[in-house]
Parts: C-alpha cells; sequence; structure tokens
C-alpha cells in the first residue's frame, strides 16, 4: 500500500515540472513578442518618414493680404472719385446752381457804407454759376471799400449768396486839404457816410495829410485815442466834448482847441499827462481871462507856470501858478520895440 502511494507520488512529480516548464516557456514566449512589438513601435518613430511636397503660391500669405487689402482701398478711391466728378459736373453745369437775379444776392450790415459800391461787386456774378464764385476775391474787393473794415461772402444753395458787411467806427472828423471826412480809430479815412440821416460829434483833427504814409497817420491815432482815453473820464463831465479840434502835427506838442461861451482857446497840453494838464486849464483859465484881455492860448507843458498866448510871440505871458499858501507872482516881458 505504501509503496503504490510512492509511485503515485513520483507519477505526479513529473507532471508538474512539465507543466511548470510550459508556463515558463509561455512567458518567455509572451516577453519575446512583447519586446518584438516595441521594436517595431521605436522603429516607426526612428524611421525617416518620406516628406509630402506643399505647393506654395506666388507671393508670401502676408504679402498677398496687403495687396488684396490695397486693391480694395484703391477701388473705393477710384469709386468715390468718379462719384465725384459726376456730382462735380452736375454742379457746376446744372441751372439748378446758377444766380439769375439780384434776388438771389443777400446783403447785411450796410449802414454808412456806400450800398451802390457794395452791390456793384456783390452783383458781379449774376448768371454764373454759384461754384464758380470766387469767394476770396469779392471778399477783397469788398474790404477795399473804405467804409468796410471786414466782408463775409458765402454760398446758400442751391443759388443764392449771402454777403455780410461789418462797417468801421468811426472817432474823429479829419480835415485833409479842403474836405472834411471821418477817420477810424486805426487812422482809415472812411469819407462822409452814405446814410445822410447819420450825425457824429466829434473833433476836428489837423495835422494828417493824404500823402503821408499809413503808418504814420496810424501813429498819429494813437495819440488821439489815448487822448481820448484820458479825457473821457467817465465821470459825468466828458472833457473830449468841450473839444472842438486837436492838432497833432506835432507829436511833441498836441494842441486841442477849446471852446466856450467866452471864446475859443488853444491849450498846448504837450506829449503826455493829457488829463492833468487839462485841468490846469481849467482851474486857471477863468484868472487868466480876468487878468489878460485876449487870451487866445496857453501853454501847459512847463510844470508849476502857465504861457498865456505862446503863439504870439510879442505878446507872451508867464503866470505862475498858485499852490495853497502861495500869492502867486505874475510878469509880461517887455515887447520888442
Amino acid at each position: 500500500m505504501a509503496r503504490n502511494l510512492i509511485e503515485l507520488k513520483d507519477q505526479d512529480e513529473p507532471r508538474k515540472s512539465v507543466k511548470a516548464r510550459e508556463d515558463i516557456s509561455a512567458r518567455a514566449v509572451d516577453l519575446d513578442h512583447a519586446i518584438d512589438l516595441d521594436d517595431e513601435e521605436d522603429a516607426q518613430f526612428l524611421r525617416t518618414q518620406r516628406r509630402v511636397p506643399v505647393r506654395r503660391g506666388a507671393l508670401p500669405a502676408k504679402t498677398a493680404n496687403w495687396l488684396k487689402t490695397g486693391l480694395a482701398i484703391g477701388a473705393v478711391v477710384i469709386a468715390c472719385g468718379v462719384i465725384g466728378k459726376i456730382v462735380y459736373e452736375y454742379g457746376t453745369h446744372s441751372w439748378r446752381f446758377r444766380i439769375e437775379s439780384s434776388d438771389n444776392v443777400e446783403v447785411f450790415g450796410v449802414h454808412n457804407a456806400p450800398r451802390a459800391d457794395v452791390m456793384q461787386i456783390a452783383l458781379h456774378d449774376l448768371a454764373r454759376n454759384i461754384f464758380k464764385v470766387p469767394l476770396d476775391e469779392r471778399k477783397q474787393q469788398l474790404e477795399q471799400i473804405p467804409w468796410v473794415e471786414s466782408a463775409t461772402v458765402m454760398r446758400l444753395l442751391p443759388n443764392r449768396l449771402a454777403v455780410t458787411i461789418r462797417e468801421r467806427t468811426p472817432v474823429a472828423f479829419v480835415q485833409i486839404g479842403p474836405r472834411i471826412s471821418l477817420i477810424d480809430a486805426n487812422g482809415v479815412v472812411m469819407g462822409m457816410p452814405a446814410n445822410r440821416q447819420t450825425k457824429y460829434s466829434f473833433p476836428v483833427l489837423h495835422g494828417i495829410t493824404e500823402t503821408e504814409a499809413f503808418s504814420s497817420r496810424a501813429a498819429a491815432m494813437k495819440i488821439y485815442n489815448r487822448l481820448v482815453q484820458e479825457l473821457d473820464t467817465g465821470d459825468t463831465e466828458n472833457y473830449v466834448r468841450q473839444l472842438s479840434e486837436v492838432d497833432l502835427s506835432d507829436p511833441e506838442d498836441v494842441k486841442v482847441t477849446v471852446s466856450d461861451s467866452a471864446g475859443t482857446v488853444v491849450v498846448h497840453l504837450g506829449p503826455a499827462n493829457f488829463l492833468n494838464h487839462y485841468k490846469r486849464y481849467l482851474a486857471t483859465i477863468a484868472d487868466a481871462r480876468q487878468q489878460f484881455q485876449n487870451v487866445q492860448s496857453v501853454d501847459l507843458r512847463f510844470e508849476g507856470q502857465v504861457v498865456v498866448n505862446p503863439d504870439r510871440k510879442e505878446d507872451v505871458v508867464v503866470k505862475k501858478e498858485v499852490h495853497h499858501g502861495d500869492t502867486g507872482t505874475r510878469k509880461k516881458p517887455k515887447k520888442k520895440r
């Protein structure tokens, strides 16, 4: 019995060994197969792939995009040019834009300027296409009229013109030769106003000639403007209204003519301090008339004294101004024989 068991054991052991060897062999085969697969995969990555040829255009893509954009812009510009040309041809040739009559020209702001002169220029473009009216040229022509300080010429579609005039403001009368005209603050001589109902009250300027340079005339007017600014103090008493004439021939000796109920006196005010000198004249003229007969002129250019009748060399009187606490002295030089 025991022998049989031993024999059975001996028979089972070879079977187990064979099975174990088969298992080991199978594992070895699987391992070799796995290694072969890995080698094939590595070989696929390591093998140089064949390059597929790519067809390229004649221009790079970026250049082609820029070219397309440029062509699009060019097409738009050409289209706009064609449309503009059509519109221009229509605007410059259509009867709808023609200035038919004087009713199509509106003029504003003309009061003292000669209206006939303004209308002669404004109506120069009758029966003309409104787009062919030279606006700048008409503006310059209008501003050549002495009374016109500035002008504006505008187109009002479809066929109207609007002319706006800004006139100069006179500040004084001026005598040039035998003629009396109005003059503005810059020295532009304007003539008398076309509107005869317009009235002005200004002193008459002397010392301005027709042939002198405009710069010299403008400098003289600056002196006059300063004189008016100083004498027009804004008080109830406007000293400018007391002046009938102003002589600007000598910038170092501005002379004004004052007329009142007692007579007419030429006052030498000098080159500056016009208000102070004029107040000195007002403070001394009554006393001078009491002391001296026939006071025709007074010179106030010298501080502390008043020279009576300096324009009459044979009858010059120097009057010392009286201050507070001073009795004052007067002297009259001997007349030359």
